[in-house]
């Protein structure tokens, strides 16, 4: 029986700059097949044999985009963020061309609902969100936080000093702060998944879900 692989879908992607650039070669690597769209010749040649197909051409053509089928490909990735007219007729022409899944990179909010209203199915703010993310870790204990639409989290973080050197049955996170431990990570340890006899010492971390403002409440306790 062939083995089944993870990462094995034909992908598009329009623009080799730093975020496309750096998706291609990232999907390249886990073993998808990507198709590459790039208008500066200099930039395509930069990535020849690193990203698999490369087309040096103008994703705002009609003509250019029906010609690579974006239809054929599992996803399509619109990387394109130095103009956003170029970035929105991009984005039209996928649409048109009935590609499945679009992901395109938006560089303002504005930006972003001008794609959401074309039909994009997944925008991404990445320098929004990233801003945001800093903010969040800035001063706090927290290490990592991804935050979601609804205003849920997962956060990496250390531990408050009351859950130091006990379970987490005997610390009471959720019942006190309305959120749960997911995990630990010890110093020199692998990520174990959370139990109520689990012990957190001095040095872990711990994984947390829950509201936004929930753990930011625990984030605040010394």
């Amino acid at each position: 029986m062939p083995r089944m692989r993870l990462h094995n879908e034909d992908v598009l992607v329009l623009g080799l700059g730093r975020f496309g650039g750096a998706v291609a070669t990232e999907l390249h690597r886990l073993g998808n097949r990507v198709t590459a769209l790039e208008l500066d010749p200099s930039l395509a040649e930069a990535y020849l044999g690193r990203v698999g197909r490369i087309v040096q051409g103008d994703a705002t053509s009609v003509t250019t985009i029906e010609e690579l089928k974006p239809h054929a490909f599992s996803a399509s990735v619109l990387a394109i963020g130095s103009s956003i007219e170029a970035s929105v007729l991009a984005a039209v022409n996928l649409i048109d061309g009935e590609a499945p899944k679009v992901w395109a990179k938006a560089v303002s909010p504005e930006h972003a609902r001008i794609l959401n209203r074309i039909g994009v199915h997944h925008v991404l703010s990445p320098e929004i969100e990233s801003g945001k993310r800093l903010a969040h870790l800035i001063g706090s204990r927290l290490m990592d936080y991804i935050e979601f639409d609804d205003g849920f989290a997962i956060v990496k973080m250390t531990p408050p000093q009351e859950a130091v050197g006990f379970t987490l049955e005997q610390s009471s996170i959720r019942s006190k702060y309305g959120v749960t431990v997911v995990g630990v990570k010890s110093p020199g340890q692998d990520f174990t998944y959370a139990r109520p006899e689990t012990k957190v010492r001095n040095g872990d971390l711990i994984i947390v879900s829950g509201p936004t403002a929930l753990i930011e409440r625990m984030a605040a306790r010394p």
